[in-house]
């Protein structure tokens, strides 16, 4: 493996932190101004949104915290390599398994982002594990900061009690957000780099924002497809009867993991090749399982 060692001071600032701070600044304000990001911090969630955005956040902390589990020993890792007081995979599970129950995995659905920005994680883990470091910090910083805000906007909007369902925002093993976000920072500036290695790092922490960036678009495209494909099932097609909610949600979402009382239970049709309604639905779940953006169910 390559020696590492410190790189020069130069007066863009020395620490790895600050200079992925600065690289990093249109990136992350580009996050958070993306559609989703504003409804959110708007209050403006529903619990089909945070669970969609659920399924994708444990995807992408599987990949993460198993690529920094299998390379804890590693140089650039092990000092930023805080499982106890950082993990979020446990938090996650618990969360999914409140909202979809105890047979969840077979629930996990994300968009193609998702699953490209998990791949990158595991590439980077097995050939690159130095780049861990830039997608930790973005990561793990990130949610520090804003976890309690974001856990009481999504437990008011939600009418959650207790916490139940938003576990993910909260750390239990960090008695001082701001503290420990100082120590995180001065074990990641102690990390020997070579010049080309930290640059790597600070081109991986840009990429790691573009790549939320692109999770949260196609979060938004899918819920946008399946709020218009549900509007659409309250219609009346040529005197048509018209389904009802209960239908027209299990319907829309049936492609994207949703829970739906059993289709047995509804009335049916008498003949599927001369049902309009069954033909358009069907039609829109093709859709939602083919659309450009993709859709990955684990």
């Amino acid at each position: 493996m390559e020696s590492m060692k410190s790189k020069p001071r130069d007066g863009n600032g020395s620490d790895l932190s600050e200079q992925i701070k600065t690289a990093t600044k249109d990136s992350h304000v580009r996050a958070e101004n993306t559609q989703l990001m504003l409804n959110y911090q708007k209050g403006q969630i529903t619990q089909t949104q945070y669970k969609l955005l659920l399924c994708s956040l444990y995807e992408i902390y599987r990949a993460l915290e198993e690529e920094l589990d299998r390379n804890a020993d590693h140089p650039a890792v092990q000092p930023i390599y805080f499982p106890q007081e950082l993990a979020r995979l446990e938090s996650l599970e618990l969360d999914l398994e409140h909202f979809f129950g105890p047979h969840w995995r077979t629930r996990i659905t994300v968009p193609a982002a998702t699953h490209r920005y998990s791949q990158r994680l595991r590439e980077i883990g097995e050939n690159s594990p130095n780049l861990l470091v830039a997608h930790a910090y973005t990561r793990y910083l990130g949610d520090l900061s804003g976890g309690q805000v974001l856990g009481k906007i999504t437990q008011k909007s939600l009418g959650l009690s207790g916490s139940k369902g938003i576990l993910f925002f909260s750390f239990p093993g960090v008695s001082s957000p701001n503290r420990f976000k100082q120590l995180y920072r001065s074990r990641m500036n102690s990390i020997e780099l070579t010049e080309q290695q930290r640059q790597e790092v600070l081109d991986e922490a840009t990429r790691a924002f573009e790549f939320n960036i692109e999770v949260f678009d196609d979060l938004q495209k899918m819920l946008s497809i399946t709020e218009e494909a549900s509007s659409e099932y309250h219609k009346v097609q040529n005197g048509m009867e018209i389904l009802n909610a209960q239908d027209s949600y299990h319907l829309a979402f049936v492609c994207l993991g949703e829970k739906g009382n059993d289709a047995a239970s509804k009335p049916q049709p008498k003949t599927f090749s001369n049902s309009p309604m069954l033909q358009f639905a069907l039609g829109v779940g093709i859709t939602l399982a083919t659309v450009g953006m993709g859709v990955y169910a684990f």
